[in-house]
């Protein structure tokens, strides 16, 4: 009876420390949210957005192109996982992004450093 006990005792320690180990994950999504702003500080709906990996960064970003629509708050969200899972998060941490926002025939450029399961935030202001 006693080795059963200490059999049963041992393999609920196994079953909790894989649970602990479990929850240590981060599970936090990658984001880079673009928010577009008129001359006149105002959030602009409707705005194209476009982030553009930068091979030149240091360390180099691998490709990656996304497109985005400003919602009616004035900003793109962009899931940016799909690139981290691609590259290998535990060796690519680190990406960096062009980042190119119209509306109509108006049109700015920016820059973002995106990390790792955190959320990336810039503001392009449009001429």
């Amino acid at each position: 009876m006693g080795k059963l006990i200490g059999k049963v005792g041992v393999l609920a320690m196994v079953f909790l420390s894989l649970g602990i180990l479990h929850s240590c994950k981060n599970t936090n999504p990658s984001v880079v949210k673009i928010f577009v702003r008129s001359a006149s500080n105002e959030l602009v709906s409707g705005a194209k957005v476009i982030i553009i990996g930068d091979p030149s960064s240091n360390p180099a970003t691998q490709a990656y192109i996304d497109t985005i629509i400003t919602n009616g708050s004035g900003f793109a969200y962009f899931n940016v996982q799909p690139y981290y899972d691609a590259a290998g998060e535990e060796d690519n941490p680190v990406a960096y992004f062009d980042i190119i926002a119209k509306n109509g025939a108006i049109q700015e450029l920016g820059y973002i450093r995106s990390r790792v399961h955190t959320t990336a935030v810039e503001t392009i202001f449009l001429p």
